[in-house]
């Protein structure tokens, strides 16, 4: 047998260590349901080993359970498993670092919440095993892997201050054995109702039972009393489960505090048979935008636990559903490489999808608010499915919400079947305008026209819209159109019979322009589709736009110089003076100053804001 050594945790497990004992933490009790969680996993794992390798595990035949016992005297809590157990190398792998890959920037986000917010953040990050040290001024790990025939096992200890001891001992039967010398202050914990009240909270559905030892003074006998229902939820029938069970395995799958917006529990029979249970979220996860991150369904074969996080059951745009998958068809050795490549997946996949989107067409038509609540928290990334989705983008089309000239509001609230019912009777298009914010979008001189008209124009000012615009192209066989593109239909909009100037007198004034800005622009024209602004500049119908243009540099990759067209408004006081000015010097400096300032009012900023200050001083002395 290994001597007894001494190892550091990892720096991160550290930092998570000194968070929970050091913390303000309201909510001790998940560390029961944490460890609870753990040997249920273990247990599955076990099953799934010998349905495997029958074989290799065929002498491991007891009933599976996790047992809890309660040592007053020694203030104490023993939580035991006879589930696959750990080698020695998985013992220093799995109880001195995190693999979990976003660890840090879990830890950077928390450390900038208050106290009072802490609690939920972590119970929903799912700490695992570290939760022990919440409650417990030390924590000691017998284990055995049941691959392992002989007596020897494995001995963890530390008291969560920096260091742990891993040594040999023996122990007879393979399965994990935590014992928790508890903090002075956490005796509640050693009462029985107290943990029964924990169990039946977070553990009922755990397809595992879960027994609390009972001592009877008075016969001096030991019992074993099973505390949990032990029935996985999903083989269940749906009449004969209540909304609060929903909402507790909801709980147990995904540690998080808040009850989810809705939820969907559907047995399928036919060519393939499978069950699902899938539940939108009220709020998002912490690590959602972390794409290492893995994010998925928890997937069962037969009622066999298989893996986390299958992520090859729904698209990554619906990256926001938990939920749980028990396959007839798939067998039980699948990997998530064979996943990948199954037809039996595809399959899956695709009706999964569809139930999915059909939960959340049922919430926006049903229950405005919580669809609100879901488009304010979730939008962002169902957007993505425009492009990723090609084959249900009239679905999800139907889905989106944006802000408008008319909504008032940066809020996202108005749907495109609403938007098209207010079109005007003149109006053939859907019109938008991508922006850095609603605000700037709200004030942009492309609206000016559509204002004056009464039309609405969608206000774009997510990152992703510019680029999901590329594939939204028309609904329901109305086209899209960018009011800061050219295009004739807004053209249109605009009426030269209203107008008392003479667009002939503009030709040498535009000539000269042309002339003066030359390579810069791509032309210069009259528009009536300003009101209060003396010009603007659009990108032609097939050239790259300014917000894309954005985007690309934002990215590091790069981007073409835009030639803008230059569109002057014939009625405006400023261009009247200008195209009355002689010197040639001054007209310059003019016709520089309005390309540039449409260009700055289009892009936000300049390549060199200095030269335009040195010409508009120029023109304050001239």
């Amino acid at each position: 047998m290994e001597n007894k050594k001494t190892f550091s945790f990892q720096s991160e497990i550290k930092e998570l260590l000194h968070l929970m004992i050091h913390s303000l933490y309201s909510n001790k009790e998940i560390f029961l349901r944490e460890l609870i969680s753990n040997a249920s996993d273990a247990i599955e794992k076990i099953r799934f080993e010998k349905l495997y390798h029958p074989n290799k595990y065929q002498k491991n035949t007891d009933i599976p359970k996790i047992k809890i016992s309660i040592k007053k005297t020694e203030n104490k809590i023993i939580i035991s498993d006879n589930g696959i157990g750990m080698t020695h190398e998985e013992v220093i792998k799995n109880l001195g670092t995190i693999a979990k890959s976003g660890t840090k920037s879990f830890l950077n986000k928390i450390n900038k919440i208050e106290n009072k917010e802490k609690n939920d953040f972590i119970g929903q990050f799912g700490v695992g095993f570290y939760s022990s040290f919440i409650v417990a001024d030390s924590v000691s790990v017998y284990t055995k892997h049941a691959s392992n025939d002989g007596d020897e096992g494995t001995l963890w200890i530390s008291n969560g201050e920096g260091d742990y001891t891993v040594e040999s001992t023996t122990i007879k039967k393979h399965g994990t054995k935590i014992i928790l010398f508890l903090k002075k202050n956490e005796k509640e914990f050693l009462e029985n109702w107290k943990i029964k009240q924990i169990i039946k909270k977070y553990s009922d559905h755990i397809p595992v039972p879960v027994e609390l030892e009972n001592y009877d003074e008075k016969t001096k006998t030991l019992t074993w009393e099973k505390i949990n229902e032990a029935q996985a939820i999903w083989t269940k029938n749906k009449n004969e489960i209540s909304k609060e069970s929903y909402q507790k395995f909801y709980t147990y799958i995904t540690n998080d505090s808040e009850k989810p917006l809705t939820w969907s529990h559907n047995k399928v029979e036919g060519k393939q048979e499978y069950i699902n249970i899938l539940y939108i979220p009220k709020k998002a996860a912490w690590d959602m935008w972390h794409k290492e991150n893995k994010h998925g369904l928890k997937l069962y074969v037969k009622h066999v636990y298989v893996m986390d996080k299958a992520t090859q059951f729904l698209p990554n745009y619906l990256r926001f559903v938990k939920g749980i998958i028990d396959s007839q068809d798939l067998p039980l050795n699948i990997s998530r490489e064979i996943l990948q490549d199954s037809s039996v997946t595809n399959i899956l996949r695709k009706s999964l999808t569809k139930k999915v989107l059909g939960m959340l067409n049922s919430l926006k038509n049903e229950n405005k608010k919580k669809y609100q609540k879901f488009w304010d928290t979730f939008g962002l990334v169902l957007k993505e499915g425009l492009a990723e989705d090609s084959s249900n983008q009239k679905v999800i089309a139907n889905l989106l919400k944006f802000a408008s000239i008319k909504t008032k509001k940066k809020q996202q609230i108005l749907s495109l079947n609403k938007y098209i019912s207010n079109m005007t009777p003149e109006q053939k298009k859907i019109y938008f305008l991508t922006s850095d914010s609603y605000k700037s979008g709200l004030s942009s001189p492309h609206l000016e026209i559509f204002k004056e008209k009464n039309i609405d124009v969608l206000i774009l000012s997510d990152r992703i819209d510019e680029w999901m615009m590329n594939y939204l192209t028309e609904f329901n066989n109305i086209k899209f159109q960018s009011v800061s593109k050219s295009d004739s239909s807004i053209e249109k909009l605009t009426s030269e019979k209203n107008n008392n100037i003479d667009i002939n007198q503009f030709d040498n004034f535009i000539k000269k322009i042309k002339k003066i800005l030359d390579k810069k622009i791509k032309d210069v024209r009259i528009t009536y589709r300003l009101k209060n602004t003396p010009s603007i500049v659009l990108t032609d119908t097939n050239d790259m736009s300014t917000q894309m243009a954005k985007i690309f540099s934002a990215a590091g990759q790069p981007v073409p110089k835009i030639k803008y067209i230059l569109e002057i408004n014939p009625n405006h006081p400023l261009i009247q003076k200008i195209k009355k000015v002689e010197n040639q010097e001054e007209f310059s400096n003019w016709i520089d100053v309005l390309f540039l300032q449409s260009v700055l009012a289009e892009k936000g900023s300049l390549d060199n804001p200095n030269i335009f200050i040195e010409k508009i001083n120029n023109l304050f002395l001239s």
